[in-house]
């Protein structure tokens, strides 16, 4: 595993544009710091390069008081491809925080979903932002998960009971979201149609367990 970024990487990452993003550096920093995933390459020319959400989170850790070890990715997140020592939001299933690991996580969600909907922006020719992007498409479960951490949603904990728990399915484009509460259920369904997913309530034919299918919206 690659250790801490080295004190030049953090400069250039800490003198991003505070707005959109865009950082400056060699060809060689830039390079190093895509392999991180702190930053990506914009596919349109000038292909400037910009912070991921990773590289907001390290950037915003650096203006509380104590910088915190990188957060390890959560077990639950495996399904979906995370790697250790990335933010990874927390798909249900993960030990519950509280006191300063509950605020120091609140930071670091807002950060991820800042950058990420940063991330949308700049992707897309129209600079919307009410629509997943390809890195949401490509990591369904943490995506759908940021976007109901982000907005308050309690994940389920280990030995399962009231939280929202996301899961892959089979189906292309598509997760399953699971909480025991009808109404934290539909609640969970209006935050995902906020992000930009198409959401909808089905029962599992043996447990007849209500859930959610989402996808990410294209239109």
């Amino acid at each position: 595993m690659a250790g801490p970024p080295s004190a030049a990487q953090r400069r250039i990452v800490d003198a991003a544009d505070p707005v959109t993003g865009r950082v400056r550096g060699t060809p060689a920093q830039l390079a190093a710091l895509l392999r991180r995933g702190l930053v990506f390459r914009h596919p349109r020319p000038p292909h400037d390069h910009f912070l991921t959400p990773a590289g907001h989170r390290l950037r915003e850790a650096a203006d509380a008081p104590e910088t915190p070890a990188p957060v390890p990715a959560e077990d639950g997140a495996a399904e979906d491809g995370a790697a250790g020592g990335v933010f990874a939001a927390r798909v249900g299933g993960e030990e519950p925080l509280s006191g300063d690991a509950a605020a120091a996580r609140l930071r670091e969600v807002r950060g991820a979903w800042q950058g990420l909907r940063e991330l949308r922006r700049m992707t897309r020719a129209d600079g919307a932002t009410d629509r997943p992007c390809d890195w949401e498409r490509a990591h369904l479960v943490r995506a759908a998960a940021l976007a109901l951490e982000a907005a308050g949603h309690t994940p389920a904990g280990p030995g399962g009971g009231p939280g929202y728990r996301v899961r892959a399915t089979p189906q292309p484009e598509a997760v399953a979201v699971y909480e025991e509460d009808p109404a934290a259920l539909a609640a969970c369904a209006a935050t995902l149609a906020e992000a930009g997913w198409q959401a909808g309530e089905h029962t599992e034919p043996r447990t007849r367990a209500r859930y959610l299918l989402a996808s990410p919206r294209r239109a």
